[in-house]
Formats: structure tokens, sequence, C-alpha cells
């Protein structure tokens, strides 16, 4: 997961059979771990958050599976957080490096590569909450709280013609 992995009682929460052998084999060492994210917005283009039982905001997101494609992944994150069926439209930023490592409080270190995708909505009904989500709401750019994991702000532009890389400077 992208985002916290214990829920508020500090409880390993929805970690996939896969990583939790992998983590048995490695303990706590770092791990880099393919991970996806989505932008969702409403019709006024306002962005999709998912507060976390810690009450930490972030982007419905999680880690790609063995044998999962990136927007395979993200269709199904999305629909496990939030109960909404997106389609991908295109990939807004690809982000990774020391900027995306994180330490939970198990001790657990992951270096994420973050596949962000625009999504649009295809179905589904919004949930009240569940394991991992407490609730949704949209925000404008301008209103969002502080996410749990810092994405550059270059990744909610809706005008970009071409995904965001992280570390890529841009020339004129």
């Amino acid at each position: 997961m992208i985002h916290s992995n214990t829920n508020g009682n500090g409880e390993d929460m929805g970690m996939s059979p896969f990583y939790t052998a992998l983590r048995e084999r490695v303990g706590h060492a770092l791990l880099l771990m393919p991970g996806v994210a989505a932008i969702v917005r409403d019709e006024s283009g306002r962005v999709l958050l998912q507060q976390q039982h810690d009450d930490s905001w972030s982007l419905p997101a999680g880690a790609v599976e063995p044998g999962e494609s990136p927007s395979v992944a993200i269709v199904r994150e999305v629909f496990e957080e939030t109960g909404l069926r997106v389609r991908p439209r295109r990939i807004a930023a690809v982000v990774g490096g020391s900027s995306c490592r994180v330490r939970y409080a198990n001790g657990d270190e992951v270096e994420y590569v973050v596949t962000v995708f625009d999504c649009e909505i295809v179905g589904g009904s919004p949930i009240d909450s569940n394991e991992e989500t407490k609730r949704l709401q949209y925000f404008r750019r301008d209103e969002m709280p502080e996410l749990a994991f810092g994405y550059p702000e270059e990744t909610f532009a809706e005008s970009r013609s071409a995904a965001y890389f992280e570390g890529q400077r841009e020339t004129r």
C-alpha cells in the first residue's frame, strides 16, 4: 500500500499474500515496490481523496501484484477502496526515488515507484467506509488536505499534455 499499512490499532491491513511472504523473508529491510495511484475527478474537477482510519488522506492507491499490469491494478485498487469502477485515461505522473521512501510504524521500509493515472468513473457507487477507507471526499486542489504520500504538484495538472516524471527538468 502507498498509504498506511496498518489500521488505527496497529494491525496489518490488506497486505497481499505475496508481500506478506516477502516480508517474512526480508523482515523490515527496504523493498522497492511498484505502486499505482488514481486521480479521480468529479464533474467540477475536484479530486477524490480517501481518508484512512488513522485520519490521514490519500489518493486511492496500492501495490501492483505479481502478474498484474499497472492499469489492472489501479482499477482493482480504486474499486476496493472507493466502490467506484474506473477506466484509466492517461498516465498523469511516474514518481519514485528517495522522496517516495516510507518507513511504517511497524518498521517496514518501502520505496515506491508509483504510476499515477487520471481515471474516469464508469460505474459503481461510492462506499461509506470499509476496512481501508474511513470516508471519501472530493476536494478542489487548493483545498486538499496534506496527503500521507507527497505527490509533486505537477501530478495534479489537468492541462499537461504528457505525463510528469519526477526528476525531469522541463526545458524551453
